[in-house]
């Protein structure tokens, strides 16, 4: 009935976790700099 990798909707991969942890870590990082540059000058 249910296909390994089959529908990603109500299945979801355990790399689509870890591909959204990347990118709050990578606009946290993006955002400290910004601030930081906003902060120095």
């Amino acid at each position: 009935m249910s296909t390994p990798g089959g529908d990603p909707r109500y299945e979801p991969a355990p790399g689509v976790g870890r591909l959204l942890l990347w990118i709050l870590l990578f606009a946290v990082a993006a955002l400290a700099v910004v601030l930081g540059g906003i902060y120095l000058t």
